[in-house]
């Protein structure tokens, strides 16, 4: 068998894993904060809903900030008084869910 056929299956391991690292590099490069905020907005929404709250919930409701911890913060809730009752998406870089914090303590994420 010659030389070259055993080179192949790492070439396309090679060329998988460069369309992979350019696929990831692409999606961080182009998500954007409006596009977090906007889908964490909805995700808000359907949270309140799913645990009965969801009267009178806004997708203005919702706020994002910088952090140490995730690239945004994304913090929706009735009134800024009202801790109590917030929702709080941590959202890394590429727009996944790394945690979130509701009114009842952590909830699993997706």
């Amino acid at each position: 068998m010659p030389r070259w056929v055993w080179f192949v299956p790492v070439g396309l391991l090679v060329a998988l894993a460069g369309v992979l690292g350019w696929r990831h590099g692409w999606v961080v490069a182009n998500v954007t904060e409006t596009q977090v905020i906007d889908a964490y907005a909805e995700r808000y929404l359907a949270d309140r809903a799913r645990d009965g709250t969801g009267e009178g919930a806004r997708r203005s409701d919702c706020r994002a900030q910088p952090s140490e911890r995730a690239w945004l913060v994304v913090v929706c809730g009735p009134t800024p008084h009202d801790a109590a009752r917030h929702y709080t998406y941590y959202v890394a870089r590429d727009g996944r869910l790394r945690d979130v914090i509701g009114p009842g303590g952590n909830i699993d994420g997706e």
